[in-house]
């Protein structure tokens, strides 16, 4: 949801951190590699090792990067092919090196219950699946916009799980989980009812 209605409102922040990366002779390339990096880095480093707000704040901070090289390529007069393959690959990455760090503190460092294990599994596999229906989707020409969970909210709802975390608030991790899980389920639900949807409004016309 927030991919469709929060852009306009972060632009006014992110659209001139974009235009002064390009003065001092960054590529949206080079940005998108590099805020895939680091915060590969701040998850699998950070969160194992207990260090929850400064993941939690850090991860958030570098996940603006994913919208500064869309608007460098913007201002630039568009995207390309390479770059457009490349996020959307860094983004898969980054959100399972996130989720695999959440379930591997959750097993090693505090032996959290079976439960909120299942939780972060199924995030973790149920967000690329969200992701590859809409793929496959737009690859076979249908119109795949919109869904409960999708990468913003997925990246504010664990991040905020993981801050509170932090902070001691009994549970906040678990519970922030259990609504990925839920919600992400949905999301994929949704997404295969608009290409169904689509495909049969196709086959009438």
């Amino acid at each position: 949801m927030l991919s469709v209605h929060g852009r306009k409102p972060a632009a006014v922040v992110v659209e001139p951190v974009a235009k002064a990366a390009l003065k001092v002779g960054l590529t949206p390339n080079a940005v998108t590699a590099v805020g895939a990096i680091v915060t590969i880095a701040i998850s699998v480093l950070l969160i194992p090792s207990g260090l929850l707000v400064w993941a939690a704040v850090l991860s958030g901070l570098f996940a603006a990067f994913d919208m500064i090289d869309g608007t460098m390529a913007r201002i630039r007069g568009g995207g390309t092919p390479f770059g457009a393959t490349l996020d959307a690959s860094c983004d898969r990455v980054t959100d399972g090196a996130l989720f695999a760090a959440i379930i591997w503190y959750l097993v090693y460092t505090v032996d959290a219950h079976p439960s909120t294990v299942a939780a972060g599994l199924i995030v973790l596999v149920s967000s690329q699946v969200i992701s590859y229906v809409k793929a496959r989707g737009e690859a076979s020409g249908l119109r795949m916009v919109g869904g409960l969970i999708e990468r913003p909210e997925r990246l504010i709802i664990g991040l905020v799980g993981v801050g509170l975390e932090g902070f001691g608030v009994p549970n906040a991790l678990a519970i922030s989980l259990w609504i990925l899980a839920i919600g992400s389920i949905f999301t994929i639900y949704q997404r295969l009812i608009m290409a169904m949807k689509q495909d049969k409004v196709a086959d009438q016309t």
